[in-house]
């Protein structure tokens, strides 16, 4: 079996809570790989919780905020705008960037933290450049690096193939053909990665 797939997008704060336990959980490394949920959304016609009614934001806020604690992460902070006006590509690229560099996971750790755990944002270049030395990449390679096209067309080409395997949403872990949607059903992947 190939190894298990962690797709999410920087502007979920369920995303955030999975990124912070899906290699310890799932007990083997995934390939994490940043996708752009908006266009996931667009793909199935789609509105997430966050932009529902104040009561379903207001309870899945809670929920989060409650799940943090429980695995030990810092209060959650909502950047600024969350969740449409906090929206941008921009950190999605740099996190392709930073896999060119090795330097994926520590990338995305930084950039959740910037978003959730600090609640500074990620919407500026200024934004994720900082989440890019706060990852050890220079400046420079993350500048030149998310103008590339073959940096965007990276990020079109996964989101485009997450959304043919049949994600819909953020976090997913896939194993094999199976799909495992949400930050509380990395259990049930890490059982599904089990031997027979």
């Amino acid at each position: 079996m190939d190894a298990p797939v962690f797709s999410y997008d920087f502007n979920s704060p369920y995303a955030y809570l999975a990124a912070a336990r899906v290699d310890a959980v799932l007990g083997v490394a995934p390939r994490w790989e940043p996708i752009a949920f908006a266009f996931v959304l667009r793909a199935h016609d789609r509105t997430p919780w966050s932009m529902r009614s104040e009561a379903s934001r207001a309870a899945g806020l809670r929920e989060i905020e409650r799940r943090a604690g429980r695995y030990g992460l810092p209060p959650l902070r909502l950047p600024p705008g969350w969740p449409r006006d906090s929206y941008s590509l921009l950190p999605l690229r740099a996190a392709w960037v930073a896999e060119e560099h090795g330097r994926l996971r520590e990338f995305s750790a930084a950039a959740f933290a910037r978003n959730f755990a600090a609640g500074a944002g990620l919407r500026t270049l200024e934004d994720v450049l900082a989440a890019g030395r706060d990852a050890g990449l220079g400046a420079d390679d993350v500048r030149e690096g998310v103008e590339r096209a073959a940096v965007k067309q990276r990020l079109t080409a996964v989101t485009e193939a997450a959304i043919a395997r049949g994600v819909v949403g953020v976090p997913t872990v896939t194993v094999g053909a199976e799909l495992f949607w949400g930050d509380d059903h990395l259990e049930a992947a890490a059982a599904a990665l089990a031997p027979a």
